[in-house]
């Protein structure tokens, strides 16, 4: 990284805001099982529904205990593994997939680009939570269920800016004047296009982690994540919708987590993308 573009970075309060939360997802994932003050899977039935700490509940449980008197701490943190875990894995293979078949649409053209175009128009013409829970309910549920659901219902967006991109990019003189060099398109496409295009991934990439951390919470929701009793964030919601009423912060707090994540990584994609473009740089 050039001084300059690490200068844009350090001013970018967009790249510093989404990259702090980022950062901090990663380190509670990381660092979980010497965090944590309780086993997340530990239940205390005397200790059930205690408040937070600063409701007047017990300091040895800060943010309280669910129904079962597990420690939400405990299991906020540990479903932070989960949610990372599941944006990070399906974010590179839905990029890794879609931005393949884009670069082969957007330089070839032709009937490749047809035939791609036209299996992205197909595809994207199904509600994508609603395709992502009948996938989950037919694969059965599992970590790697939501991973293949995010996968295959959000592998179009990357394809869909890729090709716009790679059709600019195919204009340019740099590749003209690889071909006039005798490069071969293979060479062209990943050695010449592709790092031109890849600031555009890097901010479409942490754009997708924020959609695959809702659609992970909205499987765990539904029940369709991981095992029963784990700690997700969507499955925390689930429970403490059943006593909102008399414990509001069941469901209030990975309801919290949910949307500082998504807007943290939507504010570093945004950030990144003013970063990294050079038209909104100037």
């Amino acid at each position: 990284m050039s001084a300059k573009l690490a200068q844009a970075v350090g001013r970018n309060p967009r790249v510093l805001f989404g990259g702090a939360v980022l950062l901090t997802i990663v380190a509670l994932a990381a660092l979980a099982q010497w965090l944590v003050p309780h086993d997340p899977l530990e239940q205390d039935l005397i200790n059930t529904l205690l408040p937070p700490a600063w409701l007047g509940g017990q300091h040895g449980f800060p943010f309280g205990t669910d129904s079962l008197g597990r420690d939400i701490l405990s299991r906020l943190i540990y479903g932070a593994r989960v949610a990372l875990t599941v944006a990070v894995v399906a974010a590179m293979l839905a990029g890794l997939l879609g931005s393949v078949l884009g670069l082969l649409a957007g330089y070839f053209g032709g009937w490749i680009d047809t035939l791609i175009s036209r299996i992205v128009d197909v595809w994207m013409s199904f509600p994508a939570v609603l395709l992502s829970i009948v996938l989950a309910a037919v694969l059965g549920a599992g970590l790697y269920t939501v991973i293949v659901a995010i996968v295959v219902i959000d592998w179009t967006r990357f394809c869909r800016v890729v090709r716009s991109e790679v059709l600019i990019q195919r204009e340019q003189d740099y590749v003209a004047s690889a071909v006039t060099i005798g490069l071969k398109p293979g060479r062209i496409l990943f050695g010449e296009v592709l790092p031109n295009v890849a600031p555009l991934l890097l901010t479409l990439f942490t754009l997708e982690m924020g959609i695959a951390i809702v659609v992970e919470a909205i499987l765990s929701f539904v029940g369709l994540s991981v095992s029963s009793g784990a700690a997700t964030w969507g499955g925390m919601i689930a429970e403490g919708r059943q006593y909102v009423n008399q414990a509001w912060w069941l469901m209030a707090l990975p309801m919290l987590c949910v949307i500082v994540a998504v807007i943290g990584m939507n504010a570093l994609g945004d950030g990144l993308r003013d970063v990294l473009d050079p038209v909104r740089a100037r």
